[in-house]
């Protein structure tokens, strides 16, 4: 693993982080109770990693990569059930960019990578109530 291949991982990770912080935010508008409180941990945990992944690229001398001012959804978001299937949508699309992560990465940044993986694919199948098979590699899915 080449330190550009490693920065270049890590920058794409954030860039998906940032997205997904985006969405939280416009998604967390239309819910309500329980699910509010769970958008609520999500946006948190999202912020925290996002923190960690700049904190490392800063230490490795690297200008994290900064959030777009905006990001284009990929439908309108205007009830619960638009909100949920837009956190389903971008923890899937975050999956599969930490599941690329896992291959680019080794050792402590490549665990980091498995826990991100991790942790988005169950952030997905909480949002959509169902899970499906190889979170985050779409073209494995039985």
């Amino acid at each position: 693993m080449t330190t550009q291949s490693r920065v270049a991982a890590l920058q794409a990770v954030l860039a998906a982080e940032h997205a997904v912080i985006y969405g939280y935010g416009v998604a967390g508008a239309h819910l309500e109770g329980a699910a509010r409180r769970q958008a609520e941990r999500g946006w948190t945990a999202h912020r925290a990693r996002r923190d960690g992944l700049q904190e490392r690229l800063s230490a490795a001398g690297e200008n994290p990569a900064p959030p777009a001012p905006a990001y284009a959804l990929p439908a309108p978001v205007d009830s619960e059930r638009s909100a949920r299937t837009l956190l389903a949508l971008l923890e899937e699309r975050l999956a599969a960019v930490w599941a690329d992560a896992v291959g680019d990465l080794a050792g402590q940044l490549r665990g980091l990578a498995v826990d991100g993986l991790s942790d988005s694919a169950v952030a997905a199948a909480q949002w959509r109530g169902t899970s499906i098979a190889f979170p985050g590699l779409p073209e494995r899915r039985l």
